[in-house]
């Protein structure tokens, strides 16, 4: 395993470093891979097409077969908030003999029964994924990321990756508190801390999810992701959805072009295991005074009652 400060990078090395490899990113990714080569939707069937039609032509003029074709996947997605559809592309991954790199920015630490991702998750054997990247940034509450791959390929990276080479060390204390927190997620510390959060951020996130849903809102993703986009479309809703909630003390995340399409502008909202059901009713009810406000409820809403500890309370 490499532990990187900069292990975007590793795309950009990947890609720079080897004109002979084709690249195929299954969904939306996040921004800094657009550039690379080729997008597609998420379907495996899609992705199958996508891998016959580019071995049977090819490289661009010359038609010379590919060396090396590499399907990139995110465990979740971070702008749709969707888990993707692993044991599906694996399988066809190892049809045609491409390699498959799995970044879990978003899924590591934050779903399967004991939080090692998406792999976990959907019964995925880990010796099937060429090349694991993830962030110590989020459930780890740290700094840096790691690539984790066989041991030819992380020698390899080692001794000619540029992230590796001329970014710094990981601080002791950045260490330590990602060693520490792998220990509380794991149940090594002793405790059952890491189970629980494990669950509450599974039940935060599904309570989130059907209430924006009531509100009638268009959420994108999966049940159990804590990735949940809120679509806005209209660009001119952007500011005005963020500014209106700043006001009332809750701070939005909007994603906007070029990190999606012009007219597909999003809020994404984050859902930690740390948030506590008053703080979820309170975010609830501010994005539904201003989704009213700034008229991004897409869906007719239903009877808003939420029957908590003994109490109606109602999102007006």
């Amino acid at each position: 395993m490499l532990y990187l400060d900069i292990h975007c990078s590793f795309y950009f090395y990947l890609f720079c470093c080897s004109p002979v490899i084709i690249m195929v990113f299954p969904m939306v990714t996040a921004l800094f891979i657009y550039f690379l080569l080729l997008l597609i939707p998420a379907a495996p069937s899609h992705l199958e097409d996508v891998l016959r039609e580019q071995i049977a032509e090819g490289q661009p003029r010359t038609h010379r077969p590919w060396k090396k074709i590499v399907v990139i996947v995110e465990g979740i997605y971070s702008m749709e908030g969707e888990i993707c559809k692993l044991p599906e592309i694996i399988a066809i991954c190892k049809k045609y003999k491409a390699y498959t790199y799995l970044d879990e920015a978003h899924s590591i630490g934050a779903v399967g029964k004991t939080g090692r991702g998406v792999c976990e998750l959907l019964g995925v054997d880990t010796a099937d994924v060429d090349i694991m990247m993830g962030t110590f940034t989020k459930s780890f509450g740290s700094c840096g990321g790691y690539i984790a791959g066989s041991k030819d390929l992380i020698k390899y990276l080692k001794y000619t990756c540029p992230a590796h080479l001329y970014a710094t060390s990981i601080s002791p204390p950045a260490a330590q508190q990602i060693i520490s927190s792998i220990k509380v997620i794991l149940g090594e510390d002793g405790s059952n801390r890491g189970a629980q959060k494990l669950s509450q951020i599974r039940e935060n996130s599904n309570f989130f999810r059907s209430e924006l849903q009531k509100m009638g809102f268009e959420v994108l993703g999966d049940n159990d992701s804590p990735v949940m986009p809120i679509m806005l479309y209209n660009p001119a809703k952007i500011p005005a959805f963020s500014r209106e909630c700043l006001k009332q003390n809750v701070a939005v995340v909007t994603v906007a072009f070029p990190a999606t399409p012009l007219l597909l502008a999003r809020a994404r909202i984050c859902i930690s295991a740390s948030h506590s059901r008053e703080d979820l009713i309170k975010a609830l009810k501010v994005i539904s005074r201003v989704g009213d406000l700034v008229g991004i409820k897409y869906f007719p809403a239903e009877p808003q009652k939420q029957q908590q500890e003994g109490k109606t309370l109602k999102f007006d």
